[in-house]
């Protein structure tokens, strides 16, 4: 899988839990919640999502890890197997 298949698949995931976002104003480093405000039960439904999507375990200590587009990508880049 390749980097840009997993940005399409974090940002289809997130458009899936707030659909209120705009896809084209979405930027690498808006943060899920502090920018885009997605609460504590959104990160856990967009982490189940990408669990289920990717087939990543992402534990609740790296969560900072998936704050951002950005991090995000990177973060499961080096994850997806």
């Amino acid at each position: 899988m390749t980097k840009e298949d997993i940005r399409t698949a974090f940002i289809e995931e997130l458009l899936d839990i707030a659909p209120d976002i705009d896809p084209d104003t979405l930027g690498e480093d808006d943060h899920l919640q502090d920018d885009l405000e997605l609460d504590s039960m959104d990160v856990l439904n967009l982490v189940t999502a990408l669990h289920r999507r990717l087939n990543v375990d992402i534990p609740e200590t790296d969560y900072p890890q998936i704050a951002t587009l950005a991090l995000a990508v990177s973060y499961l880049t080096a994850r997806v197997t």
